[in-house]
This record gives C-alpha cells, sequence and structure tokens, in this order.
C-alpha cells in the first residue's frame, strides 16, 4: 500500500479497490453528439469537465493508466461530444469525457450546441454521480469556470475540482492558488470543500483521484 498517497481520513480499503479497478479492464464506448445518442442510465456515471487545453485527456490517461485512451490535442475545442469509457469487467461505472468550454474562437453555433447539450445532460442525468471540474494551476478559477460551476450549482450536480498540471508552477504559488480555490469551492452548496492537486507528468495525486472517483460512485 505504500505506492498510494492518500488524503487524510481515507478510507484505505477503498484506495486499494479504486487502485485495482484501474488497473483491470477500461474500454471507449461510444461518442454522444446528441442525449439520443447517449447509452442506457443503468451505471453511475462520473464527468470530466474543464476549459480547453487544461490537461483533461492527459489526466484521464493518467487516471487509467493508459496513453491512448483520451485524445489529447493542442486544438482548444477539439472535443465535442460526450465521450463514454466502461470502467470494470462485470461494469462497474462509466466515465464520461465532457466537451471542453470557453474556447473564445468556436463558431457561435458550435457554442450554442455545447451548451444544449451540457445543460440538457446536467439537468437530465439521474445516474451521475458527480462532475470533476479541471482547473489549471497556473491560472486558477477564471471567470469562464465559476460560470460552468453556476450551470452546476443550477443543475444541482455534485462536483468537486480538480487542479491540474501542479507541475508547472512553484510550490509556494500552488499552495497559494489550492487555498484559494479551496475557499472558493466551499462557496457553491453542490462543491466538495476539498479540492484535489495532480499532475499527469509526475503521477501526482493520481491515486487520490482515482480513490475520490470510486467514492462518488460508491456513496
Amino acid at each position: 500500500m505504500s505506492d498510494i498517497d492518500l488524503e487524510p481520513g481515507a478510507d484505505p480499503e477503498r484506495a486499494e479497490r479504486a487502485r485495482k479497478l484501474f488497473s483491470g479492464p477500461i474500454a471507449f464506448l461510444k461518442s454522444a453528439p446528441a442525449l439520443e445518442h447517449l447509452p442506457p442510465p443503468s451505471m453511475p456515471e462520473i464527468a470530466f469537465a474543464g476549459r480547453s487545453n487544461v490537461g483533461k485527456s492527459s489526466l484521464l490517461n493518467a487516471l487509467t493508466n493508459r496513453n491512448g485512451l483520451a485524445r489529447t490535442s493542442v486544438t482548444p475545442g477539439r472535443t465535442q461530444e460526450l465521450n463514454y469509457f466502461d470502467v470494470g469487467e462485470p461494469l462497474v461505472f462509466r466515465l464520461v469525457d465532457m466537451p471542453g468550454y470557453g474556447f473564445a474562437k468556436a463558431p457561435k453555433d458550435v457554442v450554442k450546441k455545447w451548451r444544449y447539450l451540457i445543460n440538457d445532460y446536467l439537468r437530465g442525468r439521474a445516474v451521475l454521480k458527480r462532475t470533476l471540474v479541471l482547473i489549471d494551476s497556473r491560472h486558477g478559477l477564471k471567470d469562464v469556470d465559476r460560470e460552468f460551476l453556476e450551470m452546476l450549482d443550477t443543475a444541482a450536480v455534485s462536483y468537486r475540482i480538480v487542479l491540474t498540471k501542479a507541475d508547472k508552477i512553484k510550490a509556494s504559488e500552488l499552495a497559494a492558488v489550492h487555498a484559494a480555490t479551496e475557499a472558493e469551492a466551499r462557496k457553491h452548496a453542490a462543491a466538495h470543500p476539498e479540492v484535489i492537486v495532480t499532475s499527469s507528468e509526475k503521477g501526482l495525486g493520481i491515486a487520490e483521484l482515482r480513490t475520490a472517483v470510486l467514492e462518488a460512485v460508491e456513496v
């Protein structure tokens, strides 16, 4: 168990189950450009959201210990569909890679389509257990992030903030961003009060994130 870095108060048994689960079968299921293409709501879902280029695909790849599960791209707004991944065999839950938000150069009709898709998904998906909102550690919460948090608050969707790219800034700056983000998270009724700090490149916080995902599924 020494390879698992647990947050204070974490359940070590759950952490070990999460490690084994994410080491087992994980497979791409489908892409859903509209609600009618979603899989039947028969399994718990954990969604990943964030600004374009926040490092979402890299974090999903690190989380699942697979290099090519989620595509990475330097082109903002590449993902315009809900991408589903089955976790476990037999199936335990599904990960949902949501389209990135805040892509300023996207056509207005694309942004409008994104809003309709995401709003409808958040409001109408009873099996959605939690949304993980990724925030770039170098920038902290931006207005576009706060707008998305308000969408989640309005939809009454439980969410937790995850800081990405923690290896890209100084430790003192990271500590300040972490504290400020947690302070802001506590102002939102639907937000988990504790923020997870991660680095896809260094593996920081990945075990904690896996445990948090499984906890959300099981609660």
